[in-house]
Parts: C-alpha cells; structure tokens; sequence
C-alpha cells in the first residue's frame, strides 16, 4: 500500500491530491487547496498545502505550466522508428524557437494507423531553468524532490486510468479551464495526442466569454487541420467547470457536445470529493501518473533525472533490516533441510550399496571407484559367448525327438525371432498334438510351452495344432534343482 501526492501549482492556487494505492485498488484519500494571495511565497503556499501530507508519500510529482511549455506532434517515415532517439533532437529543434541545449524534453509515439507509412511522435518540452525551479520549489518547500515533473495539460490523460469513458477510441478534448490559463489536451485509445495552452481563462466572465470561446474553437479547428477529424467530445475540468451554464455555451459556440467531466473510478469516493474532482482533476492525473501507468511525459529527463539519496534508505531501513533478516533465516533453514534431506539419501545409498556389492561380489565394497574397477574385472573375466546357445536346426532337431516314432507330423510354418518360436503343425490326433507339447515342455531349454487351438484340417481327418515357447538354456540349471529335489525325497 502506497501513496502518491500530485501537486498542482496555478496562478491562484495550489491544489493537492493524495492518492492511497494497494493491489487492484486506488482510494481518493485527501484535496486540499490554498490561495496564494494567502501566503508571501510560493514556497510557502506549497508548504502549507502538501506538507501535512508529504511525509506519509511515496512518490511526488508536479508540472510546469502549460505557458512555459511546448507541445508538438512530430510526423516522421516509417524507418526512422530503430533510430528515434538520434534522429528527434533534430526534428525538435527546428520546432522549437530555443537551443537545444537550453531545453529538457520527453516523447512518446503515438498508436499507427497500420495502412500509415508515417510515425508521429508526441513531444513535450521546457526550459530547464523552469524545470529545475519546479524541481526547487517542493525541495524547499517539502524537504525533498519530486520523482516526475509532467507539464501543461499532459496528467489530464492520466484520468483514463480510473475512467473508461475517457480510455474510449475519440478522440475526445479535455479542457481544463483555469483563472488566467486554459488547458487543453486531445485523447484518441486513452493516450494524449496533443496538447494546447490558451493565455485565456475564466477571469473576467461574462465579458471574456466571446473571447475565450473564439480561442478554443481555433484550438480546435487546428487540431482537426492536424488529425483529419474532428473531436466527437468535449469535457470541461478545473475551477471554471463549475460556472453555471458552460457547458451549454461552449457547446453552442464550439459545435461539439460539451460535457462535464464523468466519474472515476476510486473506491470509497465520498460526494463531498466527487464535487471536487473536476476541479483537482490536474491533480489527481499528477498523481495517478507517478503511481504508475503514467500516460503523460516526464521533463526530469538527463542530467536532471530523479535520483533517490540516502535520505529515502534511511525512512525505509527498518523495513529492509526486517527483509533482509527475514531472507536470511528463510536462507539458513532452506540449506539446513537440504543438508539434512541429502545426509539421509546420502545413508541410503550407502546401505544400497553394500548390499548390492555383498550379493555381487561376496564383500560389501562402499568405495566407488572400487566399485568400478571391479566390475571392469568381472567382465574381462566372464566374457560373453557371442555365438548363440541353439539355432533354428538345433530346435527342429529337438522338435523331431519329441515327436513320437509312430507318429506322422509335418511342420506348416517354422518362425524364430529374439528367442521366441511359432510352431504350425498337423498331427494324427489331439492327443498326439498333447503329447508333443509336454515333450518340449520338459526340455532344459525351452520355457513357457504354450499349444493353441487345435482345428481338423479340410477334407481330412487329421488335426492342425499351433505352438509357442521360448528358448532359454539359461534356465536349464533351475530346471533340474526341482529334479534333484525330487530324486533325493525318492532315495529317502
């Protein structure tokens, strides 16, 4: 669980937002605001506006004003993709009026039409100097830095993360109107597409309306020559949402529905809070963006990017002690089980083995290697015969001396394979057939004597028999114990 401050500075006012983020789930936890006409600084304005809150956050971010910034949408051919970063400093620097040098810049690159053979690019850039006087402000102010510095209307496109309605295809407008300023940023598939300042604001309603509405129809109009299309919305956020009737008069005098700034998506959203919303809206985008998912760009790029200090280690070195113990025993107990688990296996194999070498060799040997030499020894001892014990003429051999004197058998199909012979026969009768299967059965070297069916041949009165069995004179020695134990119960 996490929280994240996002801090809106205007012309007039302060406004802060503090969101509370834990797993699929974002809280609206506090808005605070305070008018700078209050306070003798700035400093001190945002001091008394987020410090009581700075100490519980996480992260913090802040923006340059929309005036301060510039905001462009860069077309390039398709293959200058692999090489964006070499080739946009150029593209950027023949936009912008100021030396390159002088200036910190992000980009995104915008979703492509795939019939397109053109890349557009989303740049936002400012002067260092006001970069890094955003950047001094919360130092002094808070006692620490912000992690992201967003510019102008950009966080607006971070309200899709809690809003669908603004994540839809567009491309729609959200204008931020502000007391002296007004902001405007165009969504298409929830990712801002270009963002516009307007030196115009509320102040000075009724009179500045004509004004304010002919600069924002020329906003629009010039992104409509920019895109090919039109806006399909238009929803109104900041402190001039609230003027009674602007909705209806923008939309009258823009062409567009205009509408007010739909409802997001925080759990526990009190009433009181969604009455506030639209006008802490740049607020709260600042600080969904740095609590991640950002949809904005971030001017601490360089030799300004964020760097934690020891400061942050410190806040949090309890709980990395408490971590690290925690691994740490975790780690320990882990190569304890294991040293036990494979000092058991260990004894096992140990018993396994002396008792495989005390069958084979006569004498447990626990040693390996001896193991190995002596089983070499065996084998050079006991060479295998590679000749076969019988062939196929040695069975029929003993197939013809099973088979009685008087009788007539002759041998339809003869198959020996890997040791496993097939007999089809005829014989006189089924006794006969009997008769020859319990002779082979009694060899020494046949196993396994198995007679089929026995069928009458056609047109004859003979019979047809089928046998089977294994030759294996290894089994010879086992084929006479029984006979021996027989032969000496007979001697008793």
């Amino acid at each position: 669980m996490t929280k994240h401050l996002g801090i809106d500075v205007r012309s007039s006012h302060v406004r802060v937002a503090e969101l509370e983020v834990s797993y699929r789930k974002t809280t609206l936890q506090a808005l605070y605001e305070v008018d700078r006409a209050h306070f003798a600084s700035l400093v001190e304005a945002v001091k008394a506006c987020a410090g009581p809150l700075v100490h519980e956050a996480e992260t913090i971010a802040t923006a340059v004003a929309g005036d301060q910034a510039f905001f462009h949408r860069i077309e390039l051919p398709l293959t200058a993709q692999r090489q964006l970063e070499e080739v946009l400093p150029f593209e950027l620097e023949a936009q912008v009026p100021i030396d390159l040098d002088e200036l910190s810049y992000d980009h995104r690159v915008l979703p492509r039409d795939p019939n397109s053979q053109h890349l557009h690019v989303l740049t936002a850039a400012a002067r260092t100097e006001h970069v890094r006087a955003s950047i001094a402000i919360c130092r002094e102010a808070l006692g620490r830095e912000p992690d992201r510095v967003s510019c102008g209307a950009l966080p607006l496109a971070n309200l899709c993360n809690v809003c669908s309605e603004l994540a839809g295809p567009g491309p729609i407008a959200l204008i931020d109107l502000g007391a002296t300023t007004t902001e405007v940023v165009f969504l298409s598939q929830g990712q801002a597409v270009l963002a516009r300042t307007i030196s115009r604001g509320v102040q000075g309603l009724p009179e500045t309306a004509p004004a304010l509405a002919a600069a924002l129809r020329q906003t629009l109009a010039r992104w409509g020559v920019t895109a090919g299309t039109g806006v399909q919305a238009a929803y109104l956020l900041g402190g001039g949402a609230a003027a009674q009737g602007a909705d209806e008069y923008l939309a009258y005098e823009l062409g567009v529905t205009v509408l007010p700034l739909p409802s997001l998506h925080f759990d526990s959203l009190t009433p009181d809070q969604a009455v506030l919303v639209p006008r802490f809206a740049k607020a709260i985008g600042l600080a969904l963006g740095v609590g991640g998912r950002a949809r904005d760009l971030n001017l601490r790029q360089g030799g300004l990017a964020y760097q934690r200090g020891y400061g942050f280690i410190k806040e949090k070195l309890p709980i990395l002690a408490g971590l690290g113990g925690a691994i740490a025993i975790s780690f320990f107990f882990s190569a304890w089980a294991e040293s036990v688990s494979l000092g058991r296996e260990n004894e096992a194999l140990k018993a396994n083995l002396a008792a495989q070498t005390s069958a084979a060799f006569g004498q447990e040997v626990l040693d390996p290697d001896e193991v190995l030499s002596e089983l070499e020894r065996l084998k050079k001892k006991a060479a295998d015969d590679p000749m076969p014990t019988m062939d196929a003429l040695d069975i029929i051999n003993e197939i013809s001396k099973a088979v009685p004197m008087d009788t007539k058998h002759d041998i339809e199909e003869f198959d020996l394979a890997r040791n496993k012979v097939k007999i089809r026969g005829i014989v006189g009768s089924t006794d006969e057939a009997q008769e020859i299967s319990s002779a082979l059965d009694a060899h020494d070297c046949f196993e396994e004597v198995k007679i089929g069916k026995i069928t009458q041949v056609v047109n004859e009165t003979r019979q047809k028999y089928s046998l089977e069995f294994d030759v294996n004179c290894d089994a010879k020695a086992k084929k006479k114990k029984p006979a021996a134990k027989a032969a000496e119960g007979e001697a008793e």
